[in-house]
């Protein structure tokens, strides 16, 4: 096999029929501006030919489903390994998936608490043990010589009635002896009757014991005649010199006190996908979508007739039946009901909106068909509680998609979020619960784990268990997720953090001869975890792995054994090997854009002076949405405000879950609780809030850079204005790919069709009738410029603007895709195939092509996504652009760059998880770079 792997002739994408050679079982990294042709060499040439490699091994029974994958442009790839891909395409979005889940650990936690978990009573949390016969005597034997044992075999435990049945067949069965409700009598001499409506207590008297040598065969025989009549349960009442008291022993698993029996322990008992763990209220997802009442009660200054309940249905309007009913609860609770919602009594807004339960209400009940009236009594049931019936009862979507715009999630009442069956949250390892150990952070996770104190029996069984559990919670630590926790929800992981997990998953299974190739997997790390990140990517190249990073990040350009910088531009200028080998070898090289920035000869410069704004701010007070504490914020406005911190200081949780929500509920009416705050002052100094975040562009490969920015229209106008389409009778609908008429009617305008892989990722491959050209035949006959609609939406940014240039409305639109650095991509790229980063830059420049009204506050959460040196000086021009017109910009990010021209520095801390969520510094750049207790103004002070 040869050394290295040799790449000769690629050609996908963008590339130049280029020749690369990567060293095996070393880190190299591919680096160049975005857009250059890294991910073209990186994944849709190595990784695309090493998984068409694997398919072509399996049989041709297996192939049949897989259909055929296309061969990468490429001449040849020699030296090839199994490749495995980590890119940044999120973990799964279902709610039912957990990091636990998806690094396996959980699996292995429900082995454990299955195997060595102890079960308590969910009622009184006493420990439930079951006992065989031998063990329960061996007990009573060590109580000592001359103790008095009374055996009693409970037959009614804390039962209403006068229980003459159960007494006369106790008497039938020939004992003599009961104790009732603590008191012995006899059964056989005296009438015992009991009061109906009192709980009672009746055992049988077995046997009367003391306890001396020899005594074993009598209390056997004693405890299997109590088992057999008190369903495996028996009391002894145990007199020991002056000390009277009662043991009770199980033998199966119940609480003796509150009769709560739990099965064998078994794995899937743990597992809330499974309905054999999972509540039954929420059904394992540990939250409920209720109405809310904030949300159905909009305008709550009015009284119920003057229309405070109208906002929800034409059929809620207070009339008819309703407001009899309502009529009637008001009159009970002595209540005005012209009162104004906000100043009617707690206690009968409770009963309006949730129902009165079991009590009824008295009515007088009018008879639409002869209008006779009457009394009539029944519970009233309550606005939400019809609701909710009503959104489980119906089938139509339409009254589904209206009803849960009154909706918000809320965490089950049952089980309280956790997801689980009470009994089974019962059951715990070192005084933890499964749940409660899937909350600790993944550090804190790890030494409850380490200092677990076990038995030996405990420790023989659970020892490989452990074993695997720590190892995995180890290399999460180990790639900076330490902050995390089990049960946090896979969908609400960032791209970065989603592929380290995988990356975690990978190292556990410590795989030998494999090429790992990575897409920025630094994305969302502080640098003082980047240390901890890059010690991981070592570790497997030194069990003897190769690894190929796509990565923007200068220490991991200086971690690496070899570097391959692509480029010199990007899209049609790129495509080229400018560079390859160490990192000096990069910086002595001229034609590298990476080599300058790394060598120092172009940088992004600090600021001069820093704005001052307009001396107005938004006050955030009380902030304590996840692990923030009760913290005040000031963010002034008209400046670059950069919210920094470790990965998990809150970050995330004070920008997109409080402040976005907070203000866009105010100023653009979203339907969206905000996070835990108590107040946030100073809304009206702005008119509007935009979020610009990293979401798609759009779900299918339909949605792409042209119909998104709105630029697409005026391009169909230009073509439906042509003299041959106006010959044909051809309207601006037949150059849209999205209605029929002008599209490909086999793939239905996509210009691809979807295999689905089963095994693997879906795979997309061009319809074989169009040849992925999206139109008809005759559509594409009409021609601009010698161009069809097809050959413009195949143009990048770049040689569209150049082809449009006398066309204002479209050179507008494209000129602000340049300018956020976007001049590679296609304008009809499937939005499927964009980063988190490009989608996010296609919103801002969306944005950018609206007339700003210099009021504006724009939230970021990590622009820098995926840019290279360049990019990321091309950014801050524009997000300059739009502070200098007196907006405010609030961004999140961990790039130094962007961190050093702020104008406003909001430092989270000073760790991640429950020892983040408070401010560790702010002010300027160089006022947190002198806070000795902030991580990033120690790295900032380089910088500066």
């Amino acid at each position: 096999m040869t050394k290295d792997i040799h790449i000769k002739g690629a050609n996908e994408n963008n590339l130049k029929n280029i020749d690369v050679t990567i060293p095996r079982d070393q880190m190299v990294v591919l680096t160049g501006l975005s857009g250059s042709g890294k991910s073209s060499l990186a994944f849709d040439t190595i990784y695309a030919e090493g998984q068409r490699r694997y398919v072509e091994s399996l049989s041709s029974y297996a192939r049949q489903f897989l259909g055929q994958m296309e061969k990468p442009n490429v001449e040849y790839i020699e030296g090839l390994s199994p490749a495995i891909s980590i890119d940044q395409k999120t973990t799964s979005k279902n709610p039912r998936s957990t990091v636990g889940t998806v690094t396996e650990i959980y699996d292995y936690l429900r082995l454990m608490y299955a195997r060595i978990g102890v079960p308590h009573c969910p009622v009184c949390g006493k420990e439930i043990s079951s006992q065989s016969v031998d063990q329960i005597v061996d007990s009573l034997m060590e109580l000592g010589e001359k103790t008095r044992i009374t055996m009693l075999a409970p037959v009614v435990r804390q039962r209403k009635g006068e229980h003459e049945k159960i007494l006369e067949r106790i008497r039938k069965e020939g004992f003599t002896r009961v104790r009732v409700d603590g008191e012995i009598r006899q059964i056989n001499e005296e009438e015992i009757k009991l009061e109906k409506n009192l709980k009672h207590i009746i055992e049988i008297v077995i046997d009367r014991i003391i306890v001396k040598e020899g005594a074993e065969s009598r209390l056997s025989e004693a405890c299997e005649l109590a088992i057999s009549h008190g369903d495996g349960l028996i009391v002894a009442h145990i007199k020991q010199d002056e000390a009277e008291y009662d043991r009770i022993f199980s033998t199966s698993l119940a609480c003796p006190e509150h009769g709560v029996s739990i099965a064998e322990l078994e794995p899937r008992m743990f597992s809330f996908n499974n309905p054999f763990g999972a509540c039954p209220d929420c059904k394992g997802l540990g939250f409920i979508q209720r109405i809310d009442p904030d949300l159905i009660i909009a305008q709550q200054d009015k009284s119920i007739p003057d229309g405070c309940l109208s906002t929800i249905f034409a059929s809620m309007e207070f009339s008819g039946f309703y407001r009899q009913m309502i009529e009637a609860l008001a009159e009970y609770h002595k209540v005005d009901i012209n009162t104004p919602y906000n100043k009617l009594p707690k206690k009968f807004k409770q009963e309006l909106l949730y129902g009165t339960g079991k009590r009824h209400l008295k009515y007088y009940y009018t008879s639409r068909s002869n209008g006779t009236k009457s009394y009539r009594d029944h519970p009233f049931e309550g606005v939400i509680n019809n609701l909710e019936r009503r959104y489980r009862e119906t089938n139509s979507e339409f009254i589904k998609e209206k009803m849960s715009k009154y909706m918000t999630i809320t965490p089950c009442d049952t089980c309280g979020g956790r997801r689980l069956r009470p009994e089974v949250l019962a059951v715990t390892v070192g005084g933890k619960n499964i749940m409660e150990f899937c909350e600790m952070s993944i550090r804190d996770a790890y030494q409850f784990v380490e200092s677990l104190h076990l038995s030996e029996k405990e420790l023989m069984i659970a020892n490989q268990v452990l074993k695997e559990i720590k190892a995995r919670l180890n290399f999460l630590i180990d790639v900076g997720l330490d902050y995390l926790t089990l049960s946090r929800a896979s969908a609400t992981l960032s791209g970065g953090e989603s592929q380290r997990i995988r990356l975690a998953t990978q190292i556990g299974s410590s795989l030998v001869g494999v090429l790992y190739i990575l897409d920025e997997p630094s994305i969302g790390l502080h640098q003082k975890d980047n240390e901890k990140l890059l010690a991981t990517l070592r570790h497997l190249t030194d069990i003897g792995n190769t690894l190929i990073v796509v990565e923007h990040d200068e220490d991991t350009m200086y971690a690496a054994d070899h570097i391959v910088d692509i480029g010199p531009g990007a899209g049609i200028h790129g495509g080229e090997l400018v560079a390859e080998g160490t990192v000096e070898d990069i910086k002595k090289n001229k034609r590298s854009i990476t080599g300058q920035y790394l060598s120092g000869e172009k940088k992004i410069e600090v600021p001069k002076n820093r704005r001052q704004g307009n001396g107005l701010k938004i006050q955030i007070k009380g902030a304590a949405e996840n692990n923030l504490k009760k913290i005040n914020v000031n963010i002034p406005l008209g400046k670059l405000v950069c919210v920094t911190g470790v990965s998990g200081s809150g970050k995330s949780s004070l920008v997109n879950e409080i402040l976005y929500k907070g203000v866009a509920g105010e100023t653009n009416g979203l339907k969206a609780k905000a996070g835990a705050h108590k107040k946030i002052i100073g809304i009206e100094n702005i008119d509007k809030v935009i979020d610009i975040n990293q979401s798609p562009i759009g779900r299918t490969p339909r949605s792409n850079p042209a119909t998104y920015t709105g630029v697409f229209t005026p391009i169909r106008d230009l073509f439906a204005q042509l003299p041959e389409a106006k010959l044909r009778g051809y309207e601006k609908g037949r150059f849209s790919f999205n209605v029929k008429g002008g599209r490909c009617e086999a793939c239905s305008g996509d210009g691809i069709i979807k295999i689905e892989m089963h095994f693997l990722p879906d795979v997309y491959v061009p319809c074989e009738v169009c040849k992925g050209r999206r139109y008809n035949r005759e559509t594409l006959e009409v021609k601009y410029k010698g161009k069809s609609i097809f050959d413009v939406l195949d143009m990048n940014v770049t040689e569209a603007l150049e082809f449009f240039q006398h066309i204002p409305a479209i050179a507008r639109q494209l000129e602000t895709l340049e300018q956020v650095g976007l001049g590679y991509i296609k304008l009809g790229q499937p939005s499927t195939q964009l980063s988190g980063g490009e989608a996010q830059r296609i919103k801002l420049a969306s944005e950018l092509s609206k007339r700003s009204t210099g009021k504006t506050l724009y939230i970021l959460d990590e622009p820098t996504t995926g840019l290279h040196f360049a990019d990321v000086d091309k950014l801050l021009q524009v997000l300059d652009t739009l502070v200098d017109a007196g907006n405010t910009v609030v961004v999140i990010e961990h790039n130094l760059d962007v961190i050093k021209r702020a104008d406003h520095i909001i430092d989270l801390g000073p760790d991640g998880g429950f020892r983040g969520g408070e401010i560790v510094a702010e002010g300027t750049p160089e006022e947190v770079a002198q806070a000795a207790q902030s991580y990033t103004g120690q790295f900032l002070k380089k910088m500066l």
